[in-house]
């Protein structure tokens, strides 16, 4: 199994990151599963001025069992360049599809939305109504199928658990989520 993170120049430095280390924690169960971060160019600058490499172009996203869109102001400047939204051919009957806050602009302007609610970060709300997509204000995840919406970068870890047990059980999820939370809610021991 293979999941991909999508980034993007001034990407939300948690909300790549988070999901990178839960993704990754799956690895200790499952030697094959691969997670890689990508991106339009080969080099990405987070909001707080962390240059990234990418791993790997975006047609990738095309191939991944999972493909996840990270947030950040640059989804504005995603979701406004066609020949960035032309590379994409992803099929959320086939593909876990989701989004961390503003990313789901990227999955409203890709069309995959259409005909479902989501839920994004309070300052992308009315970009995101503006895309027709009824917008669910008061939950930090929605979830529909194989396509999942966030909002609230800590929402990442419920996100990611989501998209976990899709990909493979309860168990695996419960062992991941455990290993994050704090002394006395949980420690899996994964390592």
């Amino acid at each position: 199994m293979k999941a991909v993170i999508v980034a993007f120049d001034r990407f939300t430095d948690v909300d790549v990151f988070l999901p990178w280390d839960l993704l990754n924690r799956v690895r200790f169960r499952d030697k094959d599963f691969s997670v890689r971060i990508v991106g339009p160019s080969t080099t990405h600058r987070s909001v707080c001025g962390l240059e990234l490499p990418m791993h790997a172009d975006l047609e990738e996203c095309n191939f991944a069992d999972l493909v996840y869109f990270s947030s950040g102001p640059g989804t504005r400047e995603f979701i406004k360049n066609d020949a960035l939204l032309k590379r994409f051919r992803l099929d959320p009957n086939n593909q876990i599809i989701c989004s961390m806050c503003s990313g789901a602009l990227i999955l409203a302007a890709l069309g995959i939305l259409k005909g479902i609610s989501a839920t994004t970060y309070p300052t992308a709300l009315e970009e995101l109504r503006g895309f027709g997509i009824e917008v669910e204000t008061s939950k930090h995840l929605v979830t529909h199928g194989n396509i999942g919406t966030a909002a609230g970068c800590l929402a990442s870890v419920d996100l990611m658990g989501w998209a976990i047990e899709k990909m493979y059980d309860p168990k695996v999820r419960q062992d991941v989520i455990a290993s994050v939370l704090p002394v006395g809610q949980g420690q899996a021991c994964i390592y």
